[in-house]
């Protein structure tokens, strides 16, 4: 895309990554494709489980972009996916919201663990993001979604995101949140932020939930873990800063799937 296109329209950007069993009890990644400022780079696995990086080659995303990042996990494989650093979202000279997609299948007896580092919602800035997970009935996921409105001693910007989450056909989770400048009232009330400015979810599915369900509970101030109608369970938290919201969210890990 030559300059004045980007100016004009934003930037298009996609990353996509297949992993297979490769038949000698390890995962394959056949496909590792990236262009524009996503880039993926494979590191170092353990045992069976192969290992992503995805890395940002330049701030984004703007107003105006559009970020497409799917995997694909088929019979069999493991696959770990993280992030070299922070995602900012940034106000851009282009009007209108950047969008951050992501697209996630996972086949029978595969597993995939989801772990991007958070997003960071920057004063003027607009995204909106959503994650869409289809699992087959026997698929594993783990998958860490972490938001921090502004950066220290700064207004948020407007952040809108989306989780969808399917197993075996049937939608078990779908789920919006919208924050900052321009959302519904109340997004910093009681009922929602409660002031706070780091929100994160943990999703973990696994087929073992189906015959023993997690329960309801409290994980101390700010934080609960539900059972969805499903093999699954979502533990939604609030913290005042990122690493509180990370040390909560990977104490629920820990005792979800160690």
């Amino acid at each position: 895309m030559d300059g004045v296109t980007a100016a004009v329209t934003g930037v298009r950007a996609g990353a996509r990554m297949v992993a297979r069993d490769d038949g000698r009890g390890g995962t394959a990644l056949p496909v590792l494709e990236s262009d524009g400022p996503l880039a993926l780079r494979r590191t170092r696995g353990s045992g069976a489980e192969a290992r992503v990086m995805l890395v940002g080659a330049m701030s984004g995303p703007l107003g105006g972009d559009h970020f497409t990042v799917a995997a694909d996990v088929q019979e069999g494989a493991r696959l770990r996916v993280g992030s070299a650093a922070a995602t900012i979202a940034l106000p851009g000279q282009i009007k209108g919201e950047a969008r951050y997609d992501v697209r996630l299948t996972v086949a029978d007896g595969g597993e995939l663990r989801w772990l991007p580092e958070q997003l960071i919602s920057v004063a003027g800035s607009d995204a909106y993001v959503t994650t869409r997970i289809d699992l087959a009935a026997t698929g594993r996921l783990v998958l860490r979604e972490e938001q921090v409105l502004g950066r220290v001693g700064e207004d948020p910007g407007r952040l809108s995101s989306r989780l969808v989450l399917r197993v075996a056909g049937r939608t078990v989770l779908d789920q919006e949140l919208a924050c900052g400048p321009g959302a519904p009232g109340g997004w910093d009330g009681p009922a929602v932020l409660a002031g706070h400015r780091a929100v994160g979810q943990l999703l973990v599915v696994r087929p073992e939930f189906a015959d023993e369900p997690v329960s309801a509970q409290v994980l101390g101030e700010g934080a609960a873990v539900v059972p969805l109608a499903g093999p699954a369970a979502l533990v939604t938290a609030v913290a005042p800063d990122a690493l509180v919201l990370r040390r909560v969210l990977d104490a629920a890990l820990g005792a979800l799937a160690p």
